[in-house]
């Protein structure tokens, strides 16, 4: 195949991108697919790059384990306790009540970067048409000649190339690695303060050493990276309290903006967008990747059935109804994570007496009405099929 020429061209080689890939050629391996990845052909860079931790759901970890690209290091989730910073209501969701074996996983981003570039080079040596092209900004390859073209840049809030439809949340998210006194294992604590979420999550490390997520306004947010560990360790306990006793060291504090950015539409002629190029949402629900993982592989199946089948039947026309038919397939999912999302990331943060009240109501229904707790915990784990 000629490196100008392809049947697919996904453009991106962050997880998603790698993902479609690999998931494409697994069930196709002769397909004509091209991969352009701005990272290194050398993974020494990425093993040692981005170590903040990720929540996947279950549902990531049952699709990931098809292609054999699950982190031999990660932290399970068998329990998450939701509350509010000094008000009433309160809800715990545990894998039992589900019937899973865990409700969710912490990995490093690194890890799962790096295991799916291994995932994709073990299919790679089967699939004879496969061009995984690595650039830099420098040296930009222009000129390929694409059938179906799948965006899966990606990109963190206010640092995409694109705005379409979202809102600026006014928040920052402080994230880091916390040493607690007497954390019990496998637990995911969320709580929500009058700036933001403050979640306080499992790690690889062990089960004293916590994932942090402290969302915040950008100059409280600013102001506790600044400060001295003793005093930031003094001005977490006070937000977060004593459930799991002292926390002892912090390490490793960095700043994300959050907001919310997503296209209306994923589908335009024989393009289309998946993961953090079509919705970058906030945190406060760890939907972000899981949303994405889920698009990839949605999309894989349909560039499979288009393009293993005749000839014939991959005209231009036949190819966008293939699209059109993934966004309509992904609809329903789609809306539902993103306006839950953004739904919790603004009800969550507002101090307004009625909404105070309603927020501790809601959880409160939630530890008392099953059915939601349930179906709630079934949208995040799973989606929407």
């Amino acid at each position: 195949m000629s490196t100008s020429r392809c049947d697919i061209l996904i453009q991106g080689g962050g997880p998603v991108g790698l993902a479609c890939a690999t998931w494409t050629l697994q069930k196709f391996p002769d397909a004509k697919l091209m991969l352009i990845d701005r990272n290194p052909v050398d993974d020494a860079d990425l093993a040692a790059a981005d170590s903040r931790g990720i929540a996947l759901s279950h549902g990531s970890k049952l699709l990931l384990d098809t292609i054999h690209a699950w982190p031999t290091e990660s932290a399970d989730i068998h329990r998450v306790h939701v509350s509010q910073a000094g008000r009433f209501g309160r809800a715990l969701m545990t894998r039992e009540e589900l019937n899973q074996d865990a409700l969710g996983h912490i990995i490093r981003y690194r890890d799962i970067h790096m295991t799916l570039r291994k995932a994709l080079r073990v299919i790679q040596s089967k699939s004879p048409n496969f061009v995984w092209q690595h650039i830099s900004q420098e040296n930009e390859q222009t000129g390929i000649n694409a059938r179906c073209i799948v965006h899966a840049e990606g990109g963190l809030f206010k640092k995409q190339d694109w705005v379409e439809s979202g809102r600026d949340y006014g928040q920052s998210a402080l994230v880091g690695l916390v040493e607690a006194e007497n954390a019990a294992p496998h637990h995911a604590w969320e709580r929500f303060t009058s700036e933001g979420p403050l979640a306080v999550l499992p790690s690889h490390y062990g089960p004293n050493i916590l994932n942090l997520v402290w969302c915040g306004s950008p100059e409280s947010s600013q102001h506790r990276l600044q400060l001295s560990d003793a005093d930031f360790l003094k001005s977490l306990q006070s937000e977060f309290g004593s459930r799991i006793g002292r926390f002892l060291t912090i390490q490793d504090r960095r700043l994300f903006e959050l907001g919310l950015n997503y296209r209306k539409e994923i589908t335009k002629d024989n393009e289309v967008w998946i993961g953090n190029a079509a919705q970058a949402l906030h945190p406060v629900a760890g939907q972000g990747l899981n949303l994405g993982l889920r698009d990839a592989f949605l999309l894989a199946e349909k560039l499979v059935e288009v393009f293993s089948g005749s000839a014939e039947n991959q005209t231009p026309a036949n190819i966008q109804s293939a699209l059109e038919g993934y966004a309509q397939s992904r609809k329903v999912d789609r809306t539902t994570t993103i306006g839950l999302t953004d739904f919790m990331a603004r009800v969550f943060t507002s101090n307004l007496a009625p909404i105070v009240m309603a927020r501790g109501l809601a959880l409160s229904a939630l530890q008392w009405l099953p059915p939601v707790k349930t179906a709630l915990a079934r949208q995040m784990m799973f989606g929407r099929r």
